[in-house]
C-alpha cells in the first residue's frame, strides 16, 4: 500500500518530486534524442544537487534577463507587449545555445497588465525607460514606519488595503474595502459589503477583471514555452520563487533606508513582521514545486550581501527567518535555489547550518574556493561567471574563468556553472564559450 503524501519523509518527498521532474505529465517528446537528452539533464542537476553520486559532467544553466530579445533582435519593449515574440526570442536562445535547463520565459512580463493597473513599482520599457533598456525597481516606502501593528495583525488584509492601492494606481479605491474576516452573522452583514456597490470600487475590480484576462493570456503563452521546451529535451529549473522575509520588507515595503532605521528604531516591530511573512512564502514555494511537480524553487536574495548588513544583523535580522524558509521547503521535499545576489564571503560560515544535499547555492560575487571549502559535503555550490567578463571580455577570458570554476569547485561533483546574475546585451559568443567550454571541460573522469 502506497504511503500518503503527508506519511513520507522529508527524502522520499524530495525523491517523488525529482521522479515527477524526471517525466513530466503531458510531455510528448519531439525525438527519442530530445527524451534522452531531457532525462540526462535532470539527472546531472540532480546528482550535483544531492551529493551522492558524481555528475557525468558539470551541469551549465543560464539565467537571462533580456538577452534573448537582444540576440533575436528584438527590443526589451518588443517582448514585454507581444508574448509569441517573446516565446520566439527565448525559445531561440535556448535551442541555440543549448544549456543544461531553462528558467521559462517569464523575465519580460506582460506590459499590458502594468498598464492596465498602472503599477508604480517599477518603471519598465516604453513605460518611463527607453524601449532598449531593461526595468528598473523604485523603492519606496510603501509601508510606513508606523503601519507595523496593522502589517503584523493581519499581512492579507494590510496588503489589499494598504499595499495594492500604493503601487497599482488602479486599485486605489481597495483602501475602502472592509475586513471581511469576521463577517458572519445575519446582522450588519449587508451593511459591511456596502463599499463594493461604490462606482470606484466597482471600476477598480473591472480594471483587476481586465488584468486578469491579460495575465492569463500571458501565462498560456509561458505555460506552452514550458511545454515546448520540455518537448525539445530541457527541463525547466525552477517550479516558483520565494522570499526572504527581510527582503520583502525591505525590497518593497518598507525600502532600504526604511528597513535599515527599522533596525535600530523598532527592531522588534521589525522581527514580528518578518515572523507574521515567514508561512506565507513558505506555502507559496511548496505549493509551487508540487504543482508543477517540480522540486526547485528559486529565492533570489538581496539585502542579506556583504555591505549591507553586519555580521551581527545579519545573523539577527536575516539569516533566522531565511533559514526557517528554508527548512519548511526541504520538510517538504523542495530544493532551495538560493541565489546569493552580490558578494556573500562573509555569510559562508552562517550559511552552512542547514541540512545535506538539500539546497543549491548560485552566488554572484564570492569568492568561489572559499565558497566550495565552506560548503563542501553540504550544498551544491553555483555561479559567478562575471557580468563584465561577459560583456566586454573575450571568449578565452571566459573559458579561462570556466576553468577556474570547474578546477576549484567541481571537484567531487556539487558545481553548476551559471552566470552570477542576470544579463541583457553581453556577447553572444562569450554565453556560448560558457556552455560550449563546460561540457567540454567539466567532464568527470
Amino acid at each position: 500500500m502506497e504511503k500518503q503524501w503527508e506519511e513520507l519523509s522529508s527524502d522520499e518527498k524530495q525523491e517523488a518530486l525529482f521522479q515527477r521532474w524526471l517525466s513530466p505529465e503531458g510531455v510528448e517528446f519531439a525525438s527519442p534524442e530530445a527524451e534522452k537528452l531531457y532525462k540526462e539533464r535532470v539527472t546531472r542537476i540532480k546528482d550535483a544537487i544531492q551529493l551522492k553520486k558524481l555528475p557525468d559532467r558539470v551541469p551549465v544553466l543560464l539565467i537571462p534577463s533580456f538577452f534573448p530579445a537582444f540576440y533575436a533582435g528584438m527590443t526589451p519593449l518588443e517582448v514585454m507587449y507581444d508574448s509569441e515574440k517573446a516565446n520566439m526570442a527565448w525559445e531561440k536562445f535556448y535551442l541555440d545555445i543549448q544549456p543544461d535547463g531553462h528558467f521559462g520565459c517569464v523575465a519580460p512580463g506582460p506590459g499590458r497588465f502594468f498598464d492596465i493597473l498602472d503599477y508604480k513599482l517599477y518603471k519598465w520599457p516604453g513605460h518611463g525607460v527607453s524601449p532598449e533598456h531593461t526595468y528598473q525597481c523604485l523603492e519606496g516606502e510603501y509601508m510606513k514606519a508606523d503601519e507595523y501593528d496593522a502589517f503584523i495583525q493581519d499581512p492579507s488584509y494590510f496588503f489589499t488595503t494598504t499595499y495594492l492601492p500604493r503601487i497599482f494606481g488602479a486599485l486605489e479605491p481597495f483602501k475602502m474595502l472592509p475586513n471581511l474576516t469576521v463577517v458572519a452573522e445575519m446582522y450588519g452583514a449587508g451593511g459591511t459589503f456596502i463599499p463594493y456597490g461604490l462606482p470606484e470600487v466597482q471600476a477598480a475590480y473591472k480594471a483587476l477583471l481586465e488584468a486578469g484576462s491579460e495575465a492569463l493570456k500571458w501565462g498560456g503563452y509561458c505555460a506552452a514555452f514550458n511545454k515546448e521546451m520540455a518537448e525539445s529535451g530541457f527541463p525547466a529549473c525552477q517550479a516558483g520563487f520565494t522570499k526572504a522575509p527581510f527582503d520583502t520588507l525591505g525590497d518593497t515595503l518598507r525600502g532600504t533606508k526604511g528597513i535599515m532605521v527599522d533596525m535600530y528604531r523598532q527592531p522588534g516591530k521589525l522581527l514580528q513582521a518578518m515572523e507574521a511573512i515567514t508561512p506565507f512564502w513558505i506555502k507559496k514555494g511548496i505549493s509551487e514545486a508540487i504543482g508543477a511537480g517540480n522540486p526547485l524553487i528559486f529565492i533570489p536574495l538581496h539585502k542579506g550581501a556583504d555591505g549591507f548588513l553586519s555580521d551581527e544583523q545579519f545573523k539577527t535580522f536575516y539569516w533566522p527567518y531565511l533559514k526557517k524558509i528554508i527548512l519548511g521547503l526541504v520538510d517538504e521535499g523542495v530544493v532551495p535555489f538560493c541565489w546569493a545576489e552580490g558578494g556573500y564571503n562573509t555569510r559562508l560560515e552562517v550559511i552552512r547550518d542547514l541540512p545535506k544535499g538539500k539546497t543549491i547555492w548560485l552566488f554572484d560575487i564570492v569568492d568561489i574556493a572559499k565558497a566550495k571549502e565552506a560548503l563542501d559535503g553540504i550544498a551544491c555550490v553555483s555561479g559567478t561567471m562575471p557580468m563584465d567578463l561577459l560583456t566586454i571580455g573575450r571568449p578565452q577570458d571566459v573559458k579561462d574563468h570556466v576553468k577556474k570554476c570547474i578546477d576549484t569547485a567541481g571537484k567531487g561533483g556539487g558545481y553548476i556553472m551559471a552566470n552570477g546574475a542576470f544579463f541583457d546585451d553581453v556577447k553572444p559568443e562569450n554565453v556560448r564559450a560558457m556552455v560550449d567550454f563546460t561540457k567540454e571541460y567539466g567532464v568527470y573522469k
